[in-house]
């Protein structure tokens, strides 16, 4: 997030002092050729939908403000290829504004329609654990053989000239493609790249560093795979005042720097023990001090986390950041770190020893410190030490119970800030059983084999957090949906689901309940005398995963995960379980899997747990996941057979 950045840049001492740029030129569109109007593929990309004849990126950090300017050309070659017309330009909510935006559709005779609308805002879910933001538009009168071509700008926040990347694959294959970067003057550049084509490297100059490519294949999206820009050839840009080319040396200028910056914003103790005369008392222990003082904290208003904001409002919020803790405890409001620093002089006014830990968001990029740009270090958290104990705690981030992290700061490398320095730590990262989604069902079968009843869904942990993070800004109408929508995702084939019970969306807590009612026609099939019924009721979203037989990307959990099922079906009178499948298990060490089903008088319970303790594991994994979902597959599958009562009477 911005904030997050712009105080990163403030603890490194690095202040934007830049020149004012030249006029970046827009990119203009390109008359098409006869061979681009006439082509039915490419021979490098064989059944190709579509591909990207050209794209050029030109991006200007050189001056006071931070833009880039995008065209993109596509040429459309099948049926499956007119997707394409709905364009998708992903970004970070908050980070980026689009203008000077031109869109125009190619007809395969010469002639040009142009689009006259505006892009919106949209959650694209491109796989399983793959979920981006994006601005999208479609394309008007798109046929086989069109070709749809768009430029416009990105205006990015200030401090984002210290996140400059270009992102060389797309999701299709590109034909050819220019970049070119204006650099900061200001600062010390270091460019990396990862997985350009053989032979191929930026190419600077006195003016610019530019980079041509062809023939990039199309990047291939998979379920539970790291972030895509991750995976994506690539070249990263990072700003540096310091000259230093030791990554030690520069992670302990690093540290010196922001601990400096730290003690001049926290070091207002007789302020702090005042507040703390108000938070706890004198007779509580260290740990239940440490709780009320993050209670606290959390319950000023964040402004890190607030709507979008005009340009003015923004303005106006950054002209009232408190510039110590005293001021913030004052207007009891402050940015997601300055919480955070206000949290650490709290914690170290009442005796306990704290650190101040500047960590990577990994959720679009793995941090590396070789790459040595302090600002991708954009969140911090506070270490405590507290009954021998290392907690990790960050009461800047909403709806994140105390003694966890949100999912992106977990169990990443971050750098603890000490005079000397510092050093570095990983943060915790909670096991499967600390982040679950318990799901209780109370049903009733009908004869006609239908399902109904109540069910009880209790999200704790990241569970809980991330869910009440990502709908903070949706209103009421919308979170219900997104609810209701999800519980379908678990359920094969068709159901009825009715949120009925709303959970509290705005706490803290550790955990989140939501009840719904649930109706699920036909689950049991009759067949013969007897009706079978799966044991598998919430196990939709495992029943086509990892199908494919091979695997380009590693896989990538965002967290260990658990699943709990208790499932009581009563049955209709009359009615008796016949046979149940026998208690079933899979143990692999990092996923265990159980179910079981029982006999009670007159219903049917489901038992079945899923638990996923690992994060990233490598493509040679692979086998062995997919092995291991596949019996998951078919132990859900297995069946318990019912009998009505004219079996009974028959039998």
């Amino acid at each position: 997030m911005p904030v997050n950045r712009a105080l990163s840049l403030l603890a490194t001492s690095l202040l934007i002092v830049l020149a004012n740029p030249s006029a970046l030129r827009a990119i203009d569109f390109q008359p098409p050729s006869a061979e681009e109007l006439k082509m039915t593929g490419d021979p490098k990309a064989p059944g190709a939908p579509a591909i990207i004849l050209f794209r050029e990126l030109d991006r200007d950090d050189y001056g006071l403000s931070t833009y880039e300017d995008e065209y993109v050309r596509i040429k459309i070659l099948t049926e499956e290829g007119r997707k394409y017309a709905d364009v998708q330009i992903p970004y970070w909510k908050g980070h980026l504004k689009i203008s000077k935006f031109h869109a125009r559709t190619i007809k395969p005779d010469g002639s040009i329609v142009n689009f006259d609308g505006k892009p919106f805002d949209k959650t694209i879910v491109k796989a399983r654990g793959v979920k981006i933001l994006a601005k999208t538009f479609t394309m008007p009168e798109v046929s086989v053989g069109s070709i749809i071509e768009y430029s416009y700008r990105n205006e990015f926040d200030a401090d984002y000239v210290f996140d400059s990347h270009w992102i060389v694959s797309e999701d299709l294959f590109t034909r050819n493609a220019r970049f070119s970067l204006k650099p900061a003057s200001s600062f010390h550049l270091m460019v990396r790249w990862n997985l350009l084509p053989p032979g191929t490297e930026p190419v600077r100059t006195k003016q610019d560093i530019h980079l041509e490519v062809s023939n990039i294949p199309a990047f291939q999206t998979e379920d539970y795979m790291p972030p895509e820009n991750e995976m994506k050839a690539r070249v990263d840009f990072a700003y540096s005042r310091s000259l230093e080319k030791d990554s030690d040396k520069f992670w302990k200028e690093f540290g010196k720097g922001c601990d400096h910056w730290l003690e001049v914003y926290i070091d207002k103790r007789k302020a702090m023990e005042q507040a703390l005369t108000e938070i706890v008392s004198s007779s509580d222990s260290a740990e239940v001090k440490l709780r009320k003082i993050y209670a606290r904290v959390q319950q000023l208003r964040n402004v890190s986390y607030a709507k979008d904001k005009t340009e003015q409002e923004e303005k106006r919020d950054k002209d009232k950041w408190p510039k110590n803790v005293e001021e913030l405890w004052k207007l009891q409001h402050g940015t997601s770190v300055q919480l955070n620093w206000l949290f650490l002089s709290l914690v170290r006014t009442a005796g306990m020893e704290a650190s101040d830990v500047w960590v990577p968001d990994r959720s679009s990029y793995f941090f590396d410190p070789k790459l040595m740009d302090g600002s991708r270090l954009d969140s911090d958290v506070v270490l405590v030490r507290v009954n021998g104990q290392d907690l990790y705690l960050d009461p800047g981030a909403p709806f994140v119970s105390f003694g966890m992290l949100p999912w992106s700061e977990a169990g990443v490398s971050g750098f603890k800030v000490e005079k000397d320095g510092g050093s570095w730590v990983k943060t915790t990262l909670p096991n499967s059983s600390q982040s679950l989604v318990d799901r209780k069902a109370q049903l009733t079968l009908s004869d006609s084999g239908d399902l109904e009843g109540k069910l009880t869904v209790t999200f704790t942990g990241l569970e809980c957090s991330r869910r009440r993070a990502e709908e903070r800004f949706a209103d009421d109408p919308a979170r219900k949906k997104f609810l209701e929508d999800e519980v379908k995702e678990w359920i094969s084939g068709s159901s009825e689901i009715e949120l009925v019970s709303p959970p509290d969306w705005k706490s803290s807590s550790d955990s989140m309940v939501a009840v719904f009612s649930l109706k699920v026609p036909g689950w049991a099939s009759a067949a013969g005398r007897h009706s079978f019924l799966p044991v598998g009721l919430f196990c939709a979203t495992e029943k086509h995963l990892f199908e494919h037989t091979d695997r380009v990307h590693p896989i990538y959990f965002t967290f260990p995960f658990a699943r709990v099922d208790d499932v009581t079906i009563e049955l209709p009178p009359g009615w008796q379980v016949g046979n149940v499948p026998p208690p079933q298990k899979s143990d692999r060490g990092l996923a265990v899997y159980t179910s079981q089903a029982t006999r009670e008088k007159g219903a049917l319970k489901l038992h079945r747990t899923l638990n996923l303790d690992a994060t990233l594991l490598a493509v040679s994994n692979y086998p062995a996941v997919r092995h291991f979902f596949q019996e998951v597959r078919t132990m859900d599958e297995q069946q318990v057979s019912l009998q009505p009562p004219d079996a009974n009477a028959n039998n």
